[in-house]
């Protein structure tokens, strides 16, 4: 029971790496409150769980971030334990050219609904819940980024630059928060098998574990657990780092 009482609040909580979290949190005696904009599905995942609750939220925006903050603070009396989890792919190239003449090129709506929701979302959640933590004089944030946010990845110009966008706020947030008791890390996953993943050919799914120094994709669990871990008191003096959970892969070209 690592996180017995706590109040954990996990964004992107209704599928993956954001529902492994959630359950692998709530078996550790958390109270896990998780938010998402599916609403259907995210209310059905915190009753499957036996969660504290759900709340429809989209963190791209920041009066529906603070309505939900504000409303857990009030409900809950504090939060512990915050994860960034929400986060979008869009991928496409910078551009295309073929004989000299541009053919194709990442559409603006792509980049910015990228930016919005995985590095605005991040910073717009980490704002509002911050504050409490600061009045507690504890608390642990802990930030979804990608081994591409470190290696980079051909076609991913927007998610790469949201997931390292994610590492460097991870570090300055470390250095203006661990005064008042807040640690703030980051991990970064390799490729894991979410839903998302699994819609992919059977023939890619197995190229990409191939990649794998350990010859397996990840389980979402496994990311869980590492939350897991930071989120403890078995981190209590780890502040600013970013963990990979990616089997032993760096990412090429």
């Amino acid at each position: 029971m690592r996180l017995k009482s706590r109040v954990a609040l996990i964004t992107g909580g209704a599928a993956g790496i954001g529902k492994a979290t959630a359950q692998r949190f709530q078996e550790e005696g958390a109270i896990v409150v998780i938010c998402d904009v599916k609403e259907e599905v995210g209310q059905a995942v915190a009753d499957e769980l036996g969660l504290a609750a759900f709340y429809k939220v989209n963190v791209a925006d920041r009066q529906d971030v603070q309505r939900w903050i504000d409303d857990v603070t009030a409900r809950f009396g504090r939060i512990d334990v915050l994860v960034n989890n929400a986060g979008v792919l869009r991928d496409g190239r910078l551009v295309v050219v073929k004989d000299g003449e541009l053919v194709k090129q990442m559409p603006e709506a792509d980049w910015d609904l990228v930016i919005g929701v995985n590095l605005k979302g991040v910073f717009n959640c980490t704002q509002a819940v911050a504050p409490v933590m600061i009045r507690q004089g504890s608390g642990v944030i802990l930030n979804a980024s990608s081994v591409v946010g470190l290696d980079g990845n051909f076609g991913q110009t927007n998610y790469v630059a949201t997931k390292s966008g994610v590492i460097g706020m991870t570090k300055v947030w470390a250095r203006e928060l661990g005064r008042n008791g807040v640690r703030v890390n980051a991990i970064a996953p390799g490729f894991i098998r979410t839903e998302m993943v699994l819609q992919m050919p059977e023939k890619v799914l197995a190229d990409m574990a191939a990649r794998v120094p350990l010859r397996r994709m990840g389980e979402p669990r496994d990311i869980a657990n590492a939350y897991l871990f930071l989120a403890s008191d078995e981190a209590s003096y780890i502040s600013g780092e970013v963990l990979r959970v990616d089997g032993g892969i760096v990412v090429g070209t």
